[in-house]
């Protein structure tokens, strides 16, 4: 099936996604642990979300639910993220 390693040239892959209860605090202390952050927004669909990679490859999103959007704006919002 074309499964690597995290450590190979190409990394993981999967993401495995977490949400949480406060994404900032979870994203602030990764760097701790070994982390690297690699993005950490809030998105179209309502979450403050959050990329990492752990020491070992792994990818990693964590999210926070900020707010509630309405099928029509998660449409819109997304077509102008998507272009």
């Amino acid at each position: 099936m074309g499964f690597i390693r995290a450590e190979a040239p190409n990394g993981s892959p999967f993401t495995i996604h977490r949400y949480v209860e406060d994404v900032d605090a979870v994203v602030k202390q990764a760097p701790a642990a070994g982390a690297k952050i690699m993005a950490l927004d809030d998105m179209f669909w309502g979450d403050r979300y959050g990329k990492l990679e752990d020491p070992f490859g792994h990818q990693w999103s964590v999210a926070t639910h900020i707010r509630d959007v309405s099928p029509a704006e998660m449409r819109q919002a997304a077509r102008k993220m998507c272009g």
